[in-house]
């Protein structure tokens, strides 16, 4: 330190000022776990753009291209059975591969399986009708070809030769002529039946140690009771006038349900599928639809949905406002609205107790994973389509996630989703039921 003219000049020895040992530390000015803090930033910020985003619950695994009329099925067996333009091909739902491919036949307006067989009738513009080809589901080899329409019997392998009428509300379940027995491996004729006129035909599923049955709903209004195995006739009753539309009569629970005028309006009587005995009637009261809903019947009309006792008659629940119910595999959805399209839920049918509220969304034909309901909504003006799943005991749906705009005329099989699109394809999705939103 020196004394210059009264001023006193410190000299700190360095040109900033600082201590010496600021220049040459002898210990760390800042904590020992600085350093790698910032390494395990520096990591992270780097690695954050590479880590595998989260697997969508929706994934595209086959596309084919079809026509607009081109029909398609899926089979219980995990295959996609696709007909373009004439040519039958069977994909397997899984993997995308072809499994087998059919000969080139005139196009049907649909495929119908029964068993081990693709049921198949080709459009037609004539009066003439069309016959039936007979395609195996596991190797797509022509079976048989027969003329009329061979159709399946509820509750039932066999199949049957019919020749339909046609009436102004389309082909429904009258026949004409003779009923044939048809044997599924070689496509001969087991036994005959003959209709003198016209008749109702359907089947009438056995209940317990019951074998399954067909009844004739004669146009002289007399029921017949046929068996399938021989086509004998087992028991037949005179019974009331009806219109015999497409759900009068039906089957429920083993008792055949009749839907006809009474003294002071329409009433609905109940018959013993054995030996036809009338088992009870009552009045039908504002109900004008019929339908078996589990072990249940399901009346329908103003009044709302009323379930009844198929063994007595007994009304067990009504809801009000319901127009009608709908199943679809082991579910069964409950519609509203003023033309009954509106979906409202998943409906216990034993309580009428709606289990799980479907509002905004419409179901799928199929069945997902363990019985489970698939879903469709719109989801913008783009066109896009929501998709989500249905499970009892969940509070309401679950999202999937969305189909492009354009997608359509869904079907869903276990973990599967085939729709069309408007680009002509036909697109298989996968998907996860276990996802969960966000």
């Amino acid at each position: 330190m020196e004394d210059t003219a009264g001023m006193v000049v410190i000299d700190l020895g360095l040109e900033r000022g600082e201590p010496p040992t600021y220049d040459s530390p002898g210990r760390p000015t800042v904590p020992l776990w600085f350093p790698a803090a910032i390494l395990a930033v520096v990591v992270l910020m780097l690695t954050a753009g590479s880590v595998a985003p989260a697997r969508s619950p929706l994934a595209t695994i086959f596309r084919l291209q079809v026509g607009p009329a081109d029909t398609y099925a899926l089979s219980g067996d995990g295959q996609l059975l696709a007909q373009t333009f004439g040519l039958l091909t069977s994909y397997d739902l899984t993997s995308g591969q072809m499994r087998w491919q059919a000969g080139q036949s005139t196009p049907a307006y649909r495929l119908r399986l029964s068993e081990d067989l693709v049921l198949m009738r080709p459009w037609t513009t004539g009066a003439t009708e069309p016959g039936t080809t007979a395609v195996s589901v596991f190797t797509g080899a022509s079976q048989w070809e027969r003329p009329g329409n061979v159709i399946t019997v509820a509750g039932s392998s066999r199949l049957l030769a019919v020749s339909s009428v046609r009436s102004l509300t389309g082909t429904g379940r009258r026949v004409q002529g003779p009923i044939e027995a048809v044997d599924s491996t070689t496509g001969r004729t087991l036994w005959t039946v003959p209709v003198p006129s016209t008749a109702v035909l359907l089947g009438v599923p056995g209940v317990a140690d019951e074998s399954s049955r067909m009844l004739l709903v004669h146009d002289n209004r007399t029921f017949a009771v046929h068996d399938l195995d021989t086509g004998k006739l087992l028991a037949t009753a005179k019974v009331p006038a009806a219109d015999y539309n497409p759900d009068n009569p039906v089957v429920a629970d083993g008792k055949i349900l009749l839907r006809h005028p009474g003294e002071a309006g329409a009433e609905i009587s109940a018959y013993d599928p054995v030996t036809l005995k009338q088992l009870w009637t009552e009045p039908a009261g504002s109900s004008y639809q019929m339908q078996a809903c589990g072990v249940l019947a399901c009346l329908s009309g103003a009044g709302g949905v009323r379930a009844i006792d198929p063994a007595t008659g007994d009304t067990l629940w009504t809801r009000r406002g319901w127009q009608e119910i709908e199943q679809f595999g082991t579910l069964f959805v409950a519609y509203g609205g003023t033309d009954g399209t509106i979906p409202l839920g998943v409906v216990d049918v034993e309580t009428g107790a709606l289990r799980l509220s479907l509002r905004g969304w419409r179901p799928v034909t199929g069945g997902g994973e363990d019985g489970n309901l698939l879903l469709v909504r719109a989801a913008d003006t783009r066109g896009r389509t929501m998709v989500a799943v249905a499970r009892p005991g969940d509070a309401r749906p679950r999202v999937l996630g969305a189909l492009p705009a354009g997608t359509g005329d869904c079907q869903a099989a276990p973990s599967r989703l085939v729709c069309r699109t408007m680009y002509g394809e036909l697109v298989v999705w996968s998907y996860q039921e276990s996802y969960q939103e966000g």
